[in-house]
């Protein structure tokens, strides 16, 4: 029987677009003339307008509007790959990159693609920052030539060790035609607006329903798109491995206990290198937590490896309060890990003045020491957060847990209303992730910038363009990190996708763009 509600889904994207959306073929055939739609489940649906303003700030959001826009280069599985530039070069003595741009390419309303969009782009966003793209600080671009209508010469403010990876394999190129009359793009929500260079061109958006429809660009520089379409549809966690089986959709993100069951399916399943991470969020601007002592007895008093077999069923490895995982090639192996020790927490707590009352709570000065953790059910977050608010209360810090949905979460961590939060985020591959969910702004970071020393040696890792030299530099940030601990690892989760192998997606080795952690690289969708 067929999973009535995921038919509904596809039934209004074929009613309003007229267009068929079920698969062409199943099984694990890779010829691409096959391959009509390819429809593609997620559990929450909706991730925004897929424009490069009103797409939402997390990985899924950029995916959505990174099949419509491209970047100046691109990554594989493994490497950099040419993009809207077709070759690239560093100016050491002037620190500049030069890119030579792509004859052929054309915006999706057939006006020509040149430097000159290249040149604007930049400009707006410095203008009106991009949340994955930073042209100001380390990474910022001072200068811009157009040398000629297919070549670019990018002055850096700094050198910048990270740059072809967070930003010309990150920064979308707008359209100059277009864009040049938008002054405010939060409002920009018209169809121009998802105009790009991309493989494909939007063909639905429906925010309510939480679907896309996606069109091949028949005219697209690299080639002809496998898929005709691509179709993403809301499918929840429960339905998705009986929607793969009864061939209603060709890929989705599965539960690690499915793994063998997809296999004996004949269903391709790939696994996600570690670069996504649950993080316990703590308000280090409000007392205790502003306190280390405080922070580290927190850490004390979590039991990560329990947390992980019981809430995650042993599919994850618990967290390095380093952040990167040990997988991780600039991982640091010798920090504090602050292994599970309830009695070293309580001995913390006593030493900042806290004692057990009749009620088995810490207090001070006759007040409960009492905090509220808010969460999510998304990510199994619910009992991520009981278990936390069980390990709290044993060592006697009273924890009221509170559960509400994912935005608002986001939004009261962004504002400071909060005690301490579960929440988790990607990126964990190239450590330009760490000034970023350290030290800078928005709901991912810390936002701890009380270290001087830490915040100079982020900074400085940056810019050392020695691989050696910045290394150690790495480590020492995540020695100093883990020291302060403004925000507890909790674990790095098993992630799996399973697809019907119409189309070879697979996880690029440090994530897509600036270490997105989700398989759907633009690139397998292209014939090369």
């Amino acid at each position: 029987m067929y999973n009535t509600k995921l038919l509904q889904v596809l039934l209004f994207v074929l009613l309003s677009i007229s267009l068929l959306v079920f698969p062409a073929c199943t099984g694990t055939s890779t010829e691409p003339s096959v391959v009509h739609s390819y429809v593609i489940a997620d559990p929450t649906g909706d991730w925004g307008y897929p424009s490069p303003y009103l797409r939402y700030a997390r990985g899924p959001g950029y995916i959505r509007s990174s099949f419509i826009f491209d970047t100046l280069i691109w990554r594989d599985k493994s490497h950099f790959t040419p993009a809207l530039a077709k070759e690239w070069s560093y100016d050491e003595a002037e620190n500049a990159y030069v890119f030579k741009l792509q004859e052929n390419a054309r915006w999706h309303d057939g006006t020509p693609f040149t430097a000159d969009d290249v040149a604007f782009t930049i400009e707006y966003l410095k203008e009106h920052p991009d949340p994955f793209v930073t042209l100001v600080g380390p990474s910022g671009i001072s200068r811009v030539e157009v040398i000629d209508e297919h070549t670019v010469k990018l002055y850096l403010e700094s050198e910048y060790a990270p740059f072809l990876y967070e930003v010309a394999g990150t920064m979308v190129i707008l359209p100059e035609h277009i864009w040049k009359s938008v002054d405010n793009p939060m409002s920009f929500d018209s169809p121009e607006a998802v105009i790009g260079t991309g493989p494909y061109v939007l063909a639905d958006y429906n925010k309510a329903q939480g679907t896309y429809l996606y069109k091949a660009f028949d005219d697209y520089y690299q080639g002809k798109p496998i898929a005709d379409q691509i179709v993403f549809v809301k499918v929840s966690d429960e339905m998705v491995t009986s929607a793969l089986i009864q061939n209603e959709v060709n890929a989705a993100a599965i539960l690690p206990e499915m793994v063998d069951n997809m296999k004996a399916n004949d269903f391709t399943v790939i696994s996600c290198p570690y670069g996504w991470c649950a993080k316990l969020t703590i308000n280090h601007k409000k007392e205790p937590l502003n306190d280390k002592k405080f922070r580290q007895a927190m850490a004390y008093a979590i039991d990560r490896q329990t947390l992980v077999d019981i809430t995650q069923r042993g599919h994850a490895i618990p967290g390095s309060q380093g952040l990167l995982p040990p997988n991780n090639r600039w991982y640091n192996p010798n920090i504090e890990q602050y292994n599970y020790d309830p009695d070293k927490a309580r001995e913390l707590l006593h030493e900042l003045g806290y004692d057990l009352n009749n009620d088995g709570y810490l207090s001070k000065n006759n007040k409960i020491l009492e905090l509220n953790l808010i969460t999510q059910t998304a990510y199994g977050f619910k009992d991520v957060g009981q278990f936390i608010k069980d390990n709290f209360e044993d060592v006697g810090i009273k924890t009221n847990l509170i559960v509400m949905e994912g935005k608002s979460l986001d939004a009261k961590v962004d504002a400071w209303d909060f005690d301490i939060s579960i929440y988790g985020h990607g990126g964990l591959y190239e450590p330009s992730i760490l000034p970023k969910i350290i030290t800078g702004q928005g709901f991912n970071s810390a936002r701890y910038t009380s270290n001087d020393r830490l915040n100079r040696v982020l900074e400085d890792q940056l810019h050392e363009m020695d691989l050696d030299a910045r290394l150690q530099m790495v480590q020492e940030a995540q020695a100093l990190y883990a020291e302060d601990i403004p925000a507890i690892t909790l674990y790095y989760p098993d992630w799996y996708w399973a697809h019907d192998g119409t189309v070879d997606i697979y996880y690029p080795d440090e994530g897509v763009a600036s270490g997105i952690p989700i398989p759907l690289n633009k690139a397998a969708f292209v014939e090369k």
